[in-house]
């Protein structure tokens, strides 16, 4: 494993994968903090970021950041730190184009939604360089060039895949601290991958299919309870895969759920955010990682633009299906006797 800390001569050269809402952030806050930054981006989004920088704008403040702008992953090598921040379904196609950025004590995480980014870069890199990654903000590309963002500050978890802290690890989470970032090394990342997923996953498959946010979803019983076997069943394919996910991890979910205050679930924050969540452009179109707040937007939703949004993670749990193993009839598509998964909780569901 190559585990050894990274040597730096002054600023570090990061390449971020995916100028959208989470890669754009950590690309603006990386520069002010006096990294060396470089962004693959694309369109209006890179012709503005060359013209006229990278803009940040939001509750951590405002602040222009000069970043290096190209199209062409082959003009970012080399690299010390590569954050791999596309939609996780395009982790496999920039995969087999990444070794040309790595070079000695070269890093590279991926930032995805989702368990399977770690390891579909292993196969277009080699399981050396790359870390396992997880990150949570709600941010947005607000115009060519922009990028904002309301609600806390950007936590970003790493640790060797699947588990395991090293000197590398501790080195990459000061840096992203310097620039602001909470940065928290992983014993685990993989189950810390699997907790998010946890939510990800069900709240993405029964907001999109309720049409409708949170707060109806955890309301109504025929959903509620849809939700709760959703986060059951997942838990249940990460234990029969080997994730060590803690025995109270579904609790913690649900009980994360319940605390979203209001009707819609939207928290102290949801009236500051729920303006430019209709701003922005549609779910299945953005570049990023703001996928915890998408399903709450009924308007979205009913366009089928979440549908989209919650397929790739809805199919991730489908492809970690133990199939014979695990008994998943939500997730795995099959039929079941209990409440939520029976046609009165279908009907709910799509008439919501």
């Amino acid at each position: 494993m190559n585990a050894a800390r990274p040597r730096y001569d002054g600023p570090m050269r990061i390449v971020i994968i995916g100028a959208g809402g989470v890669g754009g952030l950590l690309a603006g806050l990386l520069s002010q903090a006096g990294e060396e930054v470089a962004v693959l981006a694309r369109g209006a989004h890179l012709a503005a970021i060359r013209e006229r920088g990278l803009r940040v704008e939001g509750d951590m403040g405002s602040f222009t950041a000069k970043v290096e702008a190209t199209d062409s992953i082959e003009a970012l090598a080399p690299a010390d730190a590569v954050f791999v921040a596309t939609k996780a379904w395009q982790v496999a196609e920039v995969a087999p184009r990444l070794p040309g950025l790595v070079r000695e004590g070269t890093v590279v995480v991926p930032l995805q939604n989702g368990v399977d980014a770690a390891l579909t870069l292993f196969g277009g890199l080699w399981p050396g360089p790359v870390l396992g990654g997880l990150c949570a903000v709600f941010s947005w590309i607000d115009g060519p060039g922009v990028i904002r963002m309301a609600g806390p500050p950007l936590w970003v978890k790493a640790g060797e895949w699947p588990r395991g802290r090293s000197a590398r690890v501790e080195a990459l989470c000061e840096v992203l601290r310097r620039a602001g970032v909470d940065a928290r090394p992983q014993e685990d990342v993989e189950a810390a991958a699997w907790e998010k997923f946890l939510f990800i996953d069900p709240f993405g498959a029964a907001g999109a299919l309720a049409a409708s946010p949170i707060g109806t979803v955890r309301g109504t019983p025929e959903t509620r309870a849809l939700l709760e076997q959703l986060v059951r069943e997942v838990a249940a394919l990460g234990r029969a895969r080997g994730v060590h996910l803690a025995s109270e991890a579904e609790a913690r979910t649900i009980a994360w759920f319940d605390r979203r205050g209001g009707p819609d679930g939207l928290g102290e924050r949801g009236g500051r955010a729920r303006a430019p969540v209709r701003a922005r452009r549609p779910l299945a179109a953005r570049d990023g990682g703001a996928g915890e707040e998408g399903a709450r937007e009924g308007a979205e939703l009913r366009r089928g633009e979440a549908q989209a949004f919650a397929s790739d993670d809805t199919c991730a749990s489908r492809r970690a299906w133990p199939r014979g193993s695990t008994p998943t009839p939500a997730v795995g598509g099959g039929s079941t006797s209990s409440s939520a998964g029976s046609p009165r909780a279908l009907a709910c569901l799509t008439n919501s």
